[in-house]
């Protein structure tokens, strides 16, 4: 009798553990249909390594995506997001409606509160973009919203955007950091000074900013959506990048950013620590300052694309990561030109072109780039090639403020940059890297004119149909690569390194970290 005891006894313990197993949730649960998320709620502090601190955490002074990836879609949120797919998707606006081609119209969610406890109504939405238009506070991105006359409040939850002129990349400008609604009283309390205090409605809350070490969030017990599952943010500083992924490998951290190429076998090596990859909406190139000799003349910058072989450059200096680029937009990115041809490897061809612009023998020029080593590398691989034409190149690597500064200025022959484009709509790229409005900072560092690119560009942005503005971008993108402006080299891939001991994370293909659906196991 006792072993048939023992032997149900054994039997009800088995049928309890099934039981409990099959109702447990896993904590990577996928994204449910209407958009919600099922909360594990499993709590635990989620600490990032990154190479280099936020210059601020003011929205309307952020000049960088690795800035504002600690704040966006955390502490501030915008009228409109992007979902997973990078589609724009309502957010603090549950709708809306272009009323007339310069006249869209917003309904706001209600309910929905700041941190310190404020409503969040229409006057909270204006009081935000009258501080960015502000010319008196100067805010350097209120140059993307520069077609807004005025934000106009219709009743507490409705609000109006009334435009100068048509604008058809609105949302996709909404949707980026500079969209972010600030919280009225931290406006009041900051004026025309940086905010050093950011307070909105996202799903976490500012804790504290210590420069050069850490920034630390707390999940929003009270937000309006699904809570966060993590109880914690910290973003360390870490410069070392060896040092960022000991820390995973250790279980320091959770995730190490940015992951460079070179770290990649390291890293999945680890049996704790995988490789995080993404494709971005950004792209690397080779850029040339046309209103300097000898690139005044288009034959030497074709010249140049003719003699660089890139598929040995994606593959001996990035190592297969990202694909080769055919324009400055990443194939995600709304107006990609799928079409569009670069120059292939033709060393008969670039020495020709060069002898007709009457450099049979070539010529010396200096090749600017940052101190970062896939830079190096790229441009000391192009310093090799480049001999096969007779161009000597000087590289000069530059510590990375300076070298900006240097490249926007026109103090440059040839640099290496990227642009990682925070919206995913052309405007953002061409109107800003090609336009001749935006020579300089804004963008435009080959210091490029062209007044038919200009129209089609500005033509584009004020096209409400999507299939006309995408005809608009192919024929500017031609006219581009027949001026030889750039040398496209890769679309970036967005690359960390991440504890196995987490699920949920992502990058988004604007490079701003996503931490909301994460959890820690």
């Amino acid at each position: 009798m006792r072993g048939k005891e023992s032997l149900k006894k054994l039997i009800s313990i088995f049928l309890i553990l099934i039981v409990i197993t099959g109702c447990s949730t896993t904590s990577s649960e996928k994204q449910e249909g209407n958009g919600e998320r099922k909360a594990s709620n499993n709590g635990g502090t989620l600490v990032i390594t990154r190479q280099s601190d936020a210059e601020n955490l003011d929205h309307q002074f952020m000049s960088t995506i690795n800035a504002a990836s600690v704040t966006h879609n955390k502490v501030y949120e915008g009228l409109v997001g992007r979902d997973k797919n990078a589609n724009i998707v309502p957010l603090l606006a549950e709708k809306w409606e272009q009323l007339e081609e310069n006249i869209w119209e917003f309904k706001l969610r209600e309910n929905v509160k700041f941190h310190d406890g404020t409503d969040f109504t229409a006057e909270a939405v204006k009081v935000t973009f009258d501080r960015l238009l502000d010319p008196d506070v100067g805010s350097p991105r209120a140059v993307v919203l520069k077609m807004v006359e005025e934000v106009k409040v219709i009743d507490d939850y409705t609000v109006q955007f009334i435009l100068t002129e048509p604008f058809s990349p609105l949302l996709s400008i909404l949707a980026s950091h500079e969209g972010g609604i600030i919280n009225p009283n931290t406006i009041e309390q900051y004026g025309k000074e940086i905010i050093q205090e950011p307070n909105g409605t996202g799903p976490f809350t500012f804790e504290s900013w210590t420069p050069g070490q850490e920034i630390v969030l707390n999940k929003n017990e009270q937000y309006w959506g699904t809570k966060a599952n993590v109880d914690k943010v910290i973003f360390k500083i870490v410069p070392e990048e060896t040092t960022r992924v000991s820390m995973l490998q250790t279980g320091e951290a959770h995730i190490a950013e940015p992951l460079s190429v070179a770290m990649i076998n390291t890293v999945e090596a680890s049996s704790n620590v995988g490789v995080y990859r993404s494709e971005g909406f950004g792209t690397e190139y080779i850029g040339f300052n046309v209103q300097q000799e000898p690139f005044d003349d288009v034959r030497v910058r074709k010249a140049i694309a003719y003699a660089i072989e890139m598929d040995s450059i994606i593959q001996g200096v990035y190592n297969n990561v990202g694909r080769k680029a055919n324009s400055l937009l990443g194939s995600k990115v709304f107006g990609y030109h799928e079409g569009l041809t670069p120059y292939e490897y033709n060393l008969n061809e670039a020495k020709k072109l060069l002898a007709e612009a009457g450099f049979p023998n070539g010529f010396e020029v200096t090749l600017k780039t940052m101190d970062n080593k896939e830079r190096i590398n790229l441009a000391e691989v192009v310093q090799s090639q480049l001999k096969g034409i007779g161009i000597k190149i000087n590289i000069e690597v530059l510590e990375y403020g300076t070298f900006v500064d240097q490249v926007n200025k026109g103090d440059s022959e040839m640099f290496l940059l990227s642009w990682r484009n925070a919206t995913g709509d052309a405007d953002y790229n061409q109107y800003n890297l090609i336009h001749s409005n935006s020579h300089g900072p804004s963008g435009n560092t080959f210091f490029y004119s062209n007044e038919k690119v200009d129209k089609l560009i500005e033509d584009a942005r004020r096209e409400m149909d999507q299939d006309k503005r995408i005809d608009l971008y192919a024929q500017a993108q031609e006219i581009q690569m027949e001026d030889a402006l750039y040398i496209p080299v890769r679309v970036i891939e967005n690359m960390a390194a991440t504890s196995k001991d987490i699920t949920g994370f992502y990058i988004n293909p604007s490079g701003y970290l996503e931490v909301n659906e994460v959890s820690i196991r």
